[in-house]
């Protein structure tokens, strides 16, 4: 066995004789210990957060969904379509319709989107299962889907015949309009489903049939806001997109789900990078406990130092003995601690320890990710703040 590491093995589970020596040890290994266990349970509850935040957007947004590069509307021709489906790794697409609109029943009016959408568009997103009152909208006919927060807002029930919903929207052009009624475009619909997926889509939009969004805002035949693509399992994403680009006849862009959800992903990620650094501050503190820790132990081995000095070690292999006691202090407690709150990370995961509401238990995820950050955190702080204790070795030599 190396000689600094068996002297060091034996400096780390030996006791002093000094009881304040060996309270300042306990004191650095325990806080080790709370540092490790305390990073691991922060970043597994963000990350547990996280994948909660996206389950609404990765459950009801698309694999990839292509937009036009400017304007507001590109084409999409029976050839382009033909060609999307022969396309290895698309599973199946759905032609969407979106705009601003504004909603009007029985003088309560509120702003909102509409999204026209074709028969297809079921297979691509899973909406209908989110609708908790009615069903969904029959294409043939005026009717329309709305999220539970409109619902709200506008006092608005299913199938509700004797008072229409009226959807508005502005008529394109330029120039003055003198006559106000000639402003807009608008059709009357009747709500056949009410769905419920999260605060934010619930007020946003409304869902109805592509012909009847294309009617309202007097689009041509094959005019379209959008396409929205369900990829097969273990689809190339890249490839699909150099593809559907290179299907397509028209200047667009192709987004993925992160793409689309690119505010949400970018707070999650801020947020989890300044707790980690708030975090690993605190790990730092806690190991000012180790160079004092390993600074103690040099002034009491004093005597022993200068014995090994006097039969041959030179101060490097001192330096190394103190270096790696600290190392292994650093290791073995940030690792006992790691253990320990993976256990309880387990706990919460099995047995819903913490509750956010009575039915919703707190979000956590054990992930490799995380288990790396903290070893890796643990390794580089020890090693640097026992490299700083053990540089002062060698003023015990003389």
């Amino acid at each position: 066995m190396n000689f600094p590491f068996y002297i060091a093995r034996r400096y780390l589970f030996s006791k002093s004789s000094n009881n304040a020596i060996n309270i300042i040890t306990i004191i650095a290994a325990i806080g080790v210990f709370a540092g490790a266990f305390a990073l691991f349970i922060v970043l597994s509850g963000f990350t547990g957060l996280k994948d909660f935040s996206l389950s609404f957007s990765n459950e009801y947004d698309p694999d990839l969904k292509v937009l036009p590069a400017t304007g507001k509307t590109f084409s999409f021709t029976s050839e382009e379509k033909t060609k999307l489906k022969n396309i290895e790794g698309i599973s199946t697409f759905s032609a969407v319709i979106e705009e601003r609109v504004f909603l009007d029943f029985r003088s309560k009016n509120k702003t909102a989107y509409i999204k026209g959408v074709d028969e297809n568009f079921l297979k691509v997103n899973k909406l209908d299962s989110a609708i908790g009152m009615g069903g969904w909208f029959h294409p043939e006919e005026a009717q329309v889907v709305i999220g539970n927060t409109i619902s709200h807002e506008l006092n608005l029930g299913t199938f509700n015949y004797m008072n229409f919903l009226e959807i508005l929207v502005p008529r394109p052009g330029t120039g003055q309009i003198l006559d106000p009624t000639r402003a807009f475009n608008s059709k009357r619909a009747v709500v056949s489903g009410i769905y419920s997926i999260n605060e934010e889509l619930d007020d946003k939009f409304v869902f109805t049939s592509i012909g009847f969004a294309r009617d309202l805002l007097n689009l041509n035949s094959n005019e379209i806001t959008g396409l929205e693509l369900k990829l097969k399992p273990g689809a190339d994403y890249e490839r699909v997109k150099k593809e559907v680009h290179t299907a397509l006849n028209n200047e667009v862009e192709i987004k993925n789900r992160a793409q689309l959800n690119d505010a949400l992903y970018k707070m999650l990620n801020t947020e989890n990078l300044a707790v980690y650094l708030i975090f690993t501050l605190v790990l730092i503190i806690a190991l000012f406990n180790v160079v004092g820790s390993i600074i103690m132990v040099i002034l009491d081995k004093r005597e022993n130092i200068k014995t090994l000095h006097s039969l041959g070690a030179t101060p490097g292999q001192i330096k190394n003995i103190f270096f790696a006691q600290g190392v292994f202090m650093t290791l073995l407690g940030g690792s006992i601690g790691l253990l320990f709150s993976i256990f309880v990370v387990f706990l919460q995961l099995q047995y819903d320890l913490v509750m956010i509401t009575p039915t919703l238990a707190y979000p956590v995820a054990i992930t490799g990710q995380n288990i790396a950050i903290v070893l890796i955190t643990i390794t580089a702080l020890g090693t640097i703040a026992s490299y700083i204790a053990a540089s002062r070795s060698k003023k015990a030599i003389v």
